[in-house]
């Protein structure tokens, strides 16, 4: 990020540059920062943009060679091309070669950094990951949103509402934009404004699942199961993310048993300091063996239906249903 942050302050740009990464908001964010540096608004010239399987290697080849119509550039961007995963013997080759008129910007959400694109880029631009933000990053910069609103929180309501919203920056805006909203001509952010308006994410109700699952309660797991289907979410999405969640709770129960601290915990888990209590809570609910059963089923159940031996949404009843056993 400070490379573009630098390349765009003294107008000193790369010939390629590659975008990828988790962290979606922060990747359009860039992308968007960068087009307004390389391209003047409203150039449809001189501004080639291609998404998916629109992505014509060939085409955009083309098209980086013809030079540039009253402008000193030819920008083209490409946006989940798939070249960084699937591999592009063209574009690999030719972007070396490429004119020092054309800049092209890349935006992929899945990068293979032993394939030749990605070293070809490395070789020939810049690559900038961006990955989930730590929590210090993401407070200060919902504090800096607030300020600029003339707005304050406490810091309990802030845990709150980063409990509910997650590290997806994307998802925090939207709702940070509905917080305001709803707050308008109130100095101070409350629990009670966070309670009424922020949305749960799946995440979130995945979790109460597996406390549910813990506590034995097998009505509320099956009823916070049907509310994500109710909501279109995939059972396979479900599966995934109760088996990810599974794991956390087997590796922060293994550190707690090696006596590290909450911070390093969270380092290792990959999730928020905030969380590590309430997740070791979580945890306290099973045991070492139950934890590592529960992942040896979750990850037979996902083959299962991959493989088509088994029905996805039975696949997650039968695991929720096993595991609520009394």
């Amino acid at each position: 990020m400070k490379t573009i942050d630098q390349d765009v302050k003294t107008e000193r740009f790369q010939k390629v540059y590659l975008l990828y990464g988790e962290e979606n908001y922060l990747k359009q964010q860039y992308k968007n920062k960068l087009k307004q540096a390389l391209a003047k608004p409203g150039d449809t010239m001189n501004l080639s943009c291609y998404e998916g399987k629109s992505c014509n290697p060939l085409e955009m080849i083309d098209v980086a060679e013809t030079m540039p119509f009253f402008s000193d550039r030819r920008l083209i961007v490409a946006q989940d091309s798939g070249f960084f995963k699937n591999g592009c013997e063209e574009l690999a080759k030719y972007l070396p070669e490429m004119p020092e008129t054309t800049c092209m910007i890349f935006v992929e959400s899945q990068v293979d950094k032993r394939g030749k694109m990605y070293k070809a880029v490395k070789n020939t631009g810049h690559a900038a990951e961006f990955g989930a933000q730590k929590e210090p990053l993401l407070i200060r910069w919902i504090l800096g949103r607030l300020k600029r609103e003339n707005r304050k929180i406490t810091q309990p309501v802030m845990q709150l509402f980063l409990s509910k919203t997650g590290t997806d920056m994307g998802n925090i805006d939207r709702e940070l934009e509905k917080l305001l909203c709803y707050t308008m001509g109130r100095e101070v952010i409350t629990q009670a404004d966070v309670e009424a308006v922020c949305t749960k994410q799946t995440e979130n109700q995945i979790f109460e699942m597996i406390g549910a699952i813990g506590r034995r309660e097998q009505k509320r797991a099956l009823s916070l199961y049907y509310d994500l289907l109710a909501l279109r979410e995939p059972p396979m999405k479900i599966l995934y993310l109760i088996n990810r969640q599974f794991r956390i709770l087997s590796h922060l129960k293994s550190m707690e048993h090696l006596g590290m601290d909450e911070k390093t915990m969270a380092q290792k888990a990959g999730i928020l300091p905030f969380a590590v209590k309430r997740t070791l809570q979580q945890a306290a609910a099973f045991s070492s063996r139950e934890l590592r059963g529960a992942l040896e089923e979750g990850a037979a159940l996902e083959t299962d239906s991959k493989t088509g031996k088994l029905n996805d949404q039975i696949a997650v009843e039968l695991f929720i249903v096993k595991y609520t056993e009394k």
